[in-house]
């Protein structure tokens, strides 16, 4: 009986084990943001980044984007428009050549200088494994300038691609592009968040971050796109759309 006990246990450990060990590992975005901003609460506690008037100029600030572009990004269902852009060493990329390989997880931020897009890039990073189960790529699009990217790359060993949409013609094409008004760009500025640092001097245009998940057949399944730049899309999120393809 002791025997037949002992076997039962280990069968139910070695499950377990192959189980977790088997488990799909993704990042959490919500969670790293959560915690970012609770410790970034604690210390504007101790010395504010922004005083209560800027925080209400930059929410006044992006309600006008909203106004002007109520509903930003294309809507699931729609053929993704084809694009060719650098990556951070100047190789180009084109977005129909890598369908051919699999599905495509699109995702379009701000720049390096953003700190909740840092925080989405490396989700995205660590869900790449699981990703790759199904044949799947990460394609990142920027208007910060290739150099920028290359600094990202180096510092956190980004395994996809980060292009640099230079013209802004691919933002858009996928209808997130808006231009920051001078007195944003020049609160920014003051605050040590210089884009024209990062895309270059007189582009001050800017993404709506958004995230589209495109089949092999060109078709965008799924889309995130929000004017609140705090809201991405999680890996798990991702995952299901990808595991309804096959």
């Amino acid at each position: 009986m002791k025997k037949s006990r002992c076997l039962i246990v280990l069968m139910v450990v070695i499950t377990t084990y192959v189980n977790s060990a088997s488990a799909e590992v993704i990042g959490n975005y919500k969670q790293a943001r959560d915690l970012m901003m609770k410790k970034s609460a604690n210390d504007n506690k101790k010395a504010p980044l922004f005083t209560k008037a800027e925080r209400q100029f930059m929410k006044d600030s992006m309600e006008a984007v909203k106004k002007k572009y109520p509903s930003p990004g294309l809507k699931a269902g729609t053929t993704a428009p084809d694009f060719t852009l650098p990556d951070a060493s100047g190789k180009q990329v084109n977005l129909f050549e890598q369908l051919k390989q699999g599905p495509v997880i699109l995702v379009f931020y701000r720049g390096a200088w953003c700190p909740f897009c840092n925080l989405h890039l490396h989700a995205l990073h660590k869900s790449m494994s699981a990703f790759e189960k199904y044949n799947a790529s990460v394609i990142a699009v920027t208007p910060q300038q290739p150099d920028q990217s290359l600094k990202q790359v180096k510092k956190d060993k980004y395994p996809f691609e980060i292009l640099s949409d230079l013209d802004d013609v691919v933002m858009k094409k996928y209808g997130l592009y808006y231009q920051l008004s001078p007195e944003l760009n020049k609160l920014y500025k003051s605050k040590g968040l210089d884009v024209e640092a990062f895309n270059g001097k007189g582009r001050t245009g800017l993404p709506v971050p958004g995230t589209f998940v495109i089949g092999q057949d060109r078709i965008i399944k799924a889309v995130h796109a929000q004017h609140d730049y705090i809201e991405r899309m999680e890996p798990a999120e991702i995952l299901k759309v990808l595991k309804s393809l096959k």
